[in-house]
């Protein structure tokens, strides 16, 4: 047996459950995880009684009474501007599922310290022992004083739609659901150096995208949003097409804009001559329906950890290929948009994200790329020190020009 990992939060030799070996001894994932990824740290020093008299009382109550007056100077004089929070109902937590919001807090707080990681930016995890979308909303919203910006994670289809939209009908602060936009700025990404590598146009391509839930569903937006040629979206039915009588509102309203072509049939039926797989579903494409895509196809199999098609199968009839894995080229990874997207709102002090905005913030994520593309680099690494600068600067000067920046 491999020696205990050691870590300076801990407080025991044994778990909760008495007397067993720890989880930590053989699992570095636990011994990583005890006592949780997060702290808060002061930013101000307290070392004697004239610094307390500032931080707290008496001093604090000047500032206190001086934001009651003018209630913008909350921005200035609190973290508000800076801290955003991740909230989860715990519905949909990666791969897991309906999970809870217990067992989300792990994942809410690897969230929180990516956004400080790769974009300087506090957030705080907050796990909701709710699932209706009226608790959820009416919780959000009496704590949104507290926030810069509202950060929707891991809440199920098709509820995540209706809570963003009323939520940020409700709050002068930026709502944005990351299941759905953070996937799709990072496919957009890659889908413009894709194109770019090839010689050819985003209008030039017809997409068919795998799965129809949050990511989908947003994905397809944005690239009807950025001028592609046509897109079809596939649930587990089928095409989506405004011929089915079996859609969700959600599904109708999606059928309206996209499938130009008016494809119907099974997604291996929609692939025959397309140009673009995009999987966020799971499942297995059969190798036939790859091989009937166009030549020079881009494959994007974005399922974790078992990508819809293996890229061994993708690279034989693909140009590019791409997954959700870090283990292979092109990992179209949220990481490389949310911090950014966030940290240039806050800048701003926007009161929403526009769709403006996260197509800059799509395009600056293409551009870190440079002369460097390649088929097996359309994308960049969440390590390169300049993506959360370039999609900060551009998400902050979309702001300006959409008019929803306050500074």
């Amino acid at each position: 047996m491999a020696a205990e990992i050691v870590n300076p939060r801990s407080d025991s030799s044994t778990d909760q459950d008495g007397g067993a070996e720890p989880l930590d001894s053989f699992d570095p994932a636990f011994a990583l995880h005890r006592g949780g990824k997060m702290a808060v740290q002061a930013t101000v020093p307290i070392r004697d009684k004239d610094d307390l008299s500032l931080a707290y009382t008496p001093g604090v109550a000047r500032v206190c009474t001086a934001i009651a007056e003018r209630p913008e100077l909350v921005n200035d004089y609190t973290w508000k501007s800076s801290v955003v929070a991740v909230v989860t109902d715990g519905t949909a937590v990666l791969g897991l599922g309906d999970i809870g919001p217990e067992a989300s807090l792990p994942v809410m707080e690897g969230k929180a310290i990516l956004f400080k990681q790769f974009g300087g930016v506090d957030a705080v995890p907050i796990a909701l022992a709710c699932t209706d979308v009226d608790d959820i909303i009416e919780t959000v919203v009496r704590l949104a004083p507290s926030f810069g910006g509202v950060n929707l994670e891991d809440i199920s289809a098709p509820r995540c739609f209706e809570i963003e939209r009323r939520l940020q009908e409700r709050l002068d602060i930026p709502v944005f659901h990351d299941d759905q936009h953070g996937t799709a700025v990072v496919t957009l990404a890659a889908l413009r150096n894709a194109a770019r590598l090839s010689g050819r146009e985003i209008g030039q391509l017809r997409a068919v995208i795998s799965g129809a839930g949050a990511a989908g569903v947003a994905i397809a937006r944005m690239l009807i949003e950025a001028g592609i040629g046509d897109v079809a979206v596939a649930d587990r039915k089928g095409v989506v097409s405004a011929g089915r009588a079996d859609l969700t509102p959600v599904k109708q309203e999606l059928a309206s804009f996209t499938n130009k072509a008016g494809l119907s049939g099974s997604l291996e039926d929609a692939l025959a001559g397309a140009d673009v797989f995009i999987g966020v579903s799971g499942g297995t494409v059969a190798e036939e329906a790859v091989a009937s895509m166009a030549e020079g196809a881009f494959v994007f199999a974005m399922a974790n950890p078992n990508p819809e098609i293996h890229p061994e199968v993708a690279h034989k009839y693909a140009a590019v290929v791409a997954t959700g894995r870090s283990d292979f080229p092109n990992q179209i990874n949220n990481v490389l948009a949310f911090p950014g997207i966030f940290a240039g709102a806050l800048q701003v002090r926007a009161t929403r994200i526009t769709e403006g905005m996260k197509i800059a913030a799509a395009e600056a994520l293409a551009a870190v790329v440079g002369d460097d593309l390649a088929a097996d680099y359309v994308i960049p690494s969440p390590f390169d020190e300049r993506v959360a600068p370039a999609v900060t600067a551009a998400v902050a000067a979309a702001a300006r020009a959409a008019g929803v920046a306050r500074r």
